[in-house]
């Protein structure tokens, strides 16, 4: 499937098991998906690249896809770790392929509460991470 946003159901990660459960199921990830931050990078890193079989979710080559964090307030306070780790391997996919002359592909947009929708696009090696105060 190419598209252009995923939604990811925040309220169903409640501990690590579950976060890599979670986006085993909604990326797609293939059946020797390693459960860690390592093979969750790698997966996310050829999201523009069905051939590499790494998701059932794509993008258009040369484009962004953004992960919609749902419910991220609680996910947030629940999961500090797991919320860390979204926006972190996010940046670091980016940079990875800024590196070999390849373009961000991941963006991340969640609701922390009362200050509306932040959009983060880590853009590579500038490190530039876009948010509202809160």
């Amino acid at each position: 499937m190419v598209t252009s946003l995923v939604s990811l159901d925040c309220d169903r990660i409640t501990d690590w098991p579950s976060f890599h459960d979670e986006c085993a199921r909604v990326f797609g990830f293939p059946d020797f998906y390693g459960r860690n931050l390592d093979a969750w990078v790698d997966c996310m890193t050829s999201l523009d690249v069905p051939e590499d079989m790494m998701s059932s979710v794509h993008c258009a080559r040369g484009s962004v896809l953004t992960i919609e964090l749902r419910n991220a307030r609680a996910f947030r306070k629940r999961c500090p770790e797991q919320f860390d780790a979204i926006v972190k391997c996010s940046k670091f996919v980016n940079e990875r392929r800024v590196a070999v002359g390849e373009t961000p592909v991941l963006a991340v947009s969640f609701d922390l509460g009362n200050r509306g929708w932040i959009a983060a696009f880590a853009q590579g090696i500038r490190g530039f991470f876009a948010s509202g105060s809160e």
